[in-house]
C-alpha cells in the first residue's frame, strides 16, 4: 500500500464521522488496508474517444476510435478533493454536417462483470436487486450478464453519478439467507463517474440530454456517458415513463456542423470500500461537494413565512360536526369525487400529525383547542380498534358514513404512534398549554405495548420490505417515556437487527416504504434512517459506547442512501407548468426506481438529518436539511395548496397537470408537468417537520 492510498483512507475517516468514533473508525481503516491488494480488481481507467457512426434499428450503427476531420481533446485538472475534472472537446472541421453521430465518454473497469455492482441514483441501486429476474420495464434492472447495460438520461439524476464496485471476493450473500450479521465490505475498489448535465447541441430532439448509465462486458464493465441514446431491461431506446412501463424513445443522434465544438465535462473518482463508506456513500459525500446546494437557500422562503400559509390551507381541511374533529384527507372535489370527507391516521391521511404541530406551534389563537378535540377524537374513535398482541389499528374514518375503513399497515400506524405519543410528551412538559393528553398517552400506550408484543412473538413474521421500520421511533419513544414498558425497547432493537441484516450489504436495498411496495425506493431509506437515528439516540442517552458506533454507522448508511435521492443541481424545465413557475429542483426528492417523479416525502426526516449534523460535526447537513424544507415550499400558490409528482424527467402518473387522465402521448412531452392533488400529508408534512425543529431547538427560522 502507497502513502497516498492510506492518506485517502485517512481522510475518509477524518471527514464526517464523530470524534468520539475515530480512533475506533481509524483501526477499522488500517484492516481495511490490509485487504486492498488482494481484493482490488485491474481498472483500465477513461478510455480514448469513440465516436457512434450511423444509427440503425433504435442504436449507434457502429463505433469508431477515429473519424477523419473530428478533433477530440481531453482538458483534465489536477486532483483536487479526490476528483480529477476532465472536459473532453469534439470539434467538426469538415466542410460539411457531419450527421448521425454519437458522442461517448467510457471509463472500463476489468474483472467479473457480475461482481461490478452499479449505483446510479434513484435509478439503479446495486442494480435494483429487489426486481432480480423481472424484466417488464416496472423499474430497471443489471446483473452484469453479458451485453447487458442501463442508460438513462441525466435529468433523471438527482445526484448526476455513475458508480462501479468491485465486490469480488466480499460475501455479499444475503444475510437473512444465512442467519448471520452482514459481513462489513472491505477492501473492494470502486469508480465513480460525475458529470455536469446539459443538454447536447445538435440534437435530432428538441429537449435530448446526455444519458449516463453502465454497459456490461464479457471481461468487467463500463461506465459511459452518451450523447442521447438511453434504454435498460435489454430493450435499446426505450426510457422508464410510467408506473408500470417504458415507452420507445427513438433516434438519439446528433448532427456536427463545420467549425462547431461540443464539450462535456465530468469528474473521476477513484477509492476503496472501507468499513465507514460504502462506494455509494463516498459518491454522495463528494456530489454534495461538488454541487454545493444548500448555498442557494437564500432565494427560498423562510419558515416563518412558511408556517402560515400552510397552517391557513390545513384550516381548509378542518372538520367538526356529529363529534367528528380532525382534518380531511381530501381536497374536497379535486380528485374527481365531490364531497369526499375521510379522517385518517398516518402518511398520506394524517391527522395526528398536523394535530400534534398545532399544539407546539400554537401559531393562531385556537390552535391548541383543535389539537385537544382532533386527538381525543383519534383516541375515542379509533383506540378501541387497537388489535390485541398486534397493536395495528383502523386507519381511515368516512365521515359521511360514519364508518371505519381497513386497517392500517405498519407506515401509517408507526407515524400517527409517533405523532400521538409527541403530542403527550409535549403536553405533559408544558402544563402551561391547556393540553389534557389523559385520552392520548391511554392510546399511544396500549398501542406501543400490543406493537411490542406482537413483534416479539417467537412466531414473528419477518417483513417483506422497509416500512415496517416506522415502528421503531414511537417504540423507543415510549420506551423512554414509560419505564415499565420495556418491552418497547425490546422490540425496537429486534427490528432495528431485523433490518441491519437485511440491508447493510449489496443483496438487497431499502425498498417498499410506502407506495412502492416491490422496489427500491426513498421512502425505505427514510425508514431505516429514522429508525436507527432514534436507537443511536438511546444508546447515547444510555452511555451505551458499543451501541453508539454500530447504530452510529448504520444511520449514517441510511442517511445516504437517503440523501442520494436528493437533487443537487437544478434542472432547466422545458416549456410547461414547472418552467412557468420558476422551479428550482434543488433539495426536491425522487420517489423510487418505480416512479420517477419528484415530491416533498423528504421533508419527514429533515429533523434527523439536522441532528446527525450536529453528531458527526458535518458542517453540510444543517445548512442542507434547511435547504431541503425551504426549497419545497416553491409550488405553494396563493390559495396555500400544493401538490406532489414533479415531472423533472420524462415520466408521468395517468394523470396530466390538470387531472385529466392520459395514457397516450410522446414520452419526450412528459418532461416538465405537474399534478397538483394536495392529500394532507403534502401540508402536514411542512408543519409536523416544523414541531419536530422547534422542539429540538434548531437555530433557524
Amino acid at each position: 500500500m502507497n502513502a497516498l492510498t492510506l492518506h485517502a483512507l485517512e481522510m475518509n475517516v477524518a471527514k464526517g464521522t464523530n470524534k468520539g468514533l475515530k480512533m475506533n473508525i481509524r483501526k477499522q481503516t488500517w484492516i481495511a488496508a490490509v485487504a486492498v491488494i488482494a481484493a482490488a480488481t485491474a481498472t483500465a481507467g477513461l478510455l480514448p474517444a469513440e465516436i457512434g457512426v450511423g444509427w440503425t434499428n433504435g442504436w449507434v450503427r457502429e463505433w469508431r476510435k477515429d473519424v477523419p476531420g473530428l478533433k477530440v481533446e481531453d482538458f483534465k485538472s489536477a486532483p483536487k478533493g479526490g476528483l480529477t475534472k476532465v472536459v473532453r472537446r469534439w470539434t467538426w472541421t469538415g466542410n460539411e454536417p457531419l450527421e448521425k453521430v454519437t458522442l461517448s465518454v467510457r471509463y472500463r473497469m476489468d474483472g467479473d462483470p457480475a461482481a461490478l455492482k452499479p449505483f446510479i441514483p434513484s435509478v439503479l441501486l446495486y442494480g435494483n436487486p429487489s426486481n432480480k429476474g423481472r424484466t417488464d420495464g416496472r423499474v430497471p434492472v443489471y446483473g452484469g450478464e453479458s451485453d447487458e447495460f442501463a442508460i438513462f438520461e441525466e435529468h433523471r439524476l438527482p445526484m448526476p453519478f455513475v458508480v462501479l464496485e468491485n465486490v469480488n471476493g466480499q460475501d455479499a450473500r444475503s444475510p437473512s439467507a444465512t442467519g448471520k450479521m452482514p459481513v462489513v465490505p472491505v477492501g473492494g475498489d470502486f469508480v465513480a463517474i460525475h458529470t455536469l448535465p446539459s443538454p447536447v447541441r445538435g440534437a435530432v430532439h428538441s429537449d435530448q440530454w446526455w444519458s449516463a448509465g453502465v454497459e456490461a462486458r464479457k471481461d468487467g464493465a463500463d461506465i459511459v456517458l452518451l450523447s442521447g441514446p438511453v434504454g435498460y431491461n435489454r430493450h435499446r431506446s426505450v426510457a422508464k415513463t410510467r408506473p408500470q412501463r417504458w415507452d420507445d424513445w427513438g433516434d438519439a443522434y446528433i448532427t456536427l456542423k463545420p467549425g462547431q465544438s461540443i464539450e462535456k465535462t465530468f469528474w473521476i473518482q477513484t477509492g476503496i470500500v472501507t468499513p465507514d463508506a460504502f462506494s455509494f456513500e463516498q459518491a454522495v459525500s463528494a456530489s454534495l461537494d461538488l454541487f454545493r446546494p444548500w448555498t442557494l437557500v437564500g432565494r427560498c422562503a423562510t419558515m416563518d413565512e412558511i408556517l402560515p400559509v400552510k397552517h391557513d390551507y390545513l384550516m381548509t381541511r378542518w372538520i367538526e360536526e356529529n363529534g367528528v374533529c380532525g382534518f380531511n384527507e381530501w381536497d374536497e372535489g379535486f380528485d374527481g369525487t365531490p364531497g369526499r370527507r375521510e379522517i385518517g391516521l398516518g402518511w398520506t391521511q394524517d391527522t395526528a400529525g398536523p394535530a400534534y404541530a398545532l399544539a407546539v406551534l400554537n401559531i393562531r389563537p385556537g390552535d391548541r383547542d383543535k389539537a385537544q378535540k382532533t386527538l381525543d377524537f383519534v383516541s375515542d374513535k379509533f383506540g378501541p380498534t387497537i388489535r390485541k398482541g398486534n397493536g395495528t389499528f383502523s386507519s381511515k374514518y368516512d365521515v359521511k358514513s360514519q364508518q371505519l375503513r381497513k386497517g392500517g399497515g405498519p407506515v401509517c400506524v408507526g407515524q400517527a404512534h409517533y405523532s400521538i405519543l409527541k403530542a403527550v410528551r409535549y403536553a405533559k412538559a408544558h402544563p402551561d398549554s391547556g393540553l389534557n393528553p389523559a385520552k392520548w398517552e391511554a392510546f399511544a400506550r396500549k398501542a406501543a405495548h400490543e406493537i411490542a408484543v406482537g413483534l416479539l412473538k417467537d412466531d414473528w413474521v419477518k417483513p417483506k420490505a422497509t416500512g415496517a421500520a416506522f415502528l421503531v421511533a414511537p417504540l423507543v419513544l415510549a420506551s423512554e417515556m414509560y419505564p415499565d414498558m420495556p418491552e418497547c425497547f425490546a422490540a425496537a432493537q429486534k427490528l432495528s437487527d431485523f433490518y441491519e441484516r437485511e440491508y447493510f450489504g449489496y443483496e438487497k436495498v431499502y425498498w417498499g416504504g410506502s407506495l412502492d411496495a416491490r422496489c427500491e425506493d426513498k421512502e425505505g431509506a427514510q425508514a431505516a434512517f429514522q429508525a436507527y437515528c432514534a436507537m443511536l439516540r438511546h444508546a447515547i442517552a444510555a452511555k451505551d459506547k458499543a451501541a453508539e458506533v454500530k447504530y452510529a454507522r448504520l444511520a449514517r448508511h441510511a442517511m445516504n442512501m437517503y440523501l442520494s435521492y436528493a437533487f443537487v443541481w437544478d434542472v432547466p424545465m422545458p416549456p410547461g407548468h414547472l418552467a412557468d413557475a420558476g422551479f428550482k429542483s434543488e433539495g426536491w426528492t425522487v420517489v423510487s426506481a418505480q416512479n420517477q417523479c419528484s415530491d416533498v416525502f423528504g421533508l419527514l426526516t429533515l429533523p434527523e438529518l439536522w441532528w446527525m449534523g450536529e453528531y458527526l460535526g458535518d458542517g453540510r447537513l444543517k445548512p442542507l436539511a434547511q435547504l431541503m424544507y425551504r426549497s419545497c415550499f416553491q409550488l405553494t400558490d396563493h390559495k396555500g395548496n400544493a401538490g406532489e409528482q414533479i415531472l423533472h424527467t420524462n415520466y408521468r402518473h395517468m394523470w396530466d397537470d390538470r387531472r385529466i387522465i392520459r395514457d397516450r402521448g410522446n414520452a419526450r412531452d412528459f418532461r416538465g408537468g405537474y399534478d397538483p392533488w394536495n392529500p394532507i400529508w403534502i401540508t402536514g408534512f411542512f408543519l409536523v417537520t416544523a414541531a419536530d425543529f422547534v422542539e429540538m431547538g434548531a437555530e433557524w427560522r
